[in-house]
């Protein structure tokens, strides 16, 4: 195989990597009501996944508050329990495969 063939199908892979990250994402805006239930409303995803909440802390990645499985496609009313109220913000993660696939910021509004 060619230079350019190598090239060329590592290209193509890298692609496709990224339209297929593209197909999962949280719909709902920045902002969740404080609740020990967060209403992420519609997540899209690419595969059977999980969505995992973690507490943010500066802005990092901090210790995981809940988890909810979803389905390969859009998935309406999704509800994380993560226990108490946050106090501040969180961030949600969408794994498929465990993979990241698509990550939200969300502030909590009391």
């Amino acid at each position: 195989m060619s230079i350019k063939k190598i090239a060329l199908a590592a290209a193509t892979v890298a692609a496709l990597g990224s339209a297929a990250s593209a197909e999962s994402y949280f719909e709902l805006g920045e902002n969740l009501d404080a609740t020990s239930i967060l209403d992420l409303g519609i997540v899209r995803a690419e595969g059977d996944g999980v969505v995992e909440i973690y507490k943010s802390a500066s802005g990092e990645i901090g210790t995981l508050i809940g988890t909810e499985s979803v389905h390969a496609g859009a998935n309406s009313d999704v509800r994380v329990n993560v226990g108490g109220t946050p106090l501040n913000k969180v961030i949600a993660l969408l794994k498929v495969d465990g993979q990241v696939v698509a990550q939200q910021d969300y502030d909590i509004v009391r």
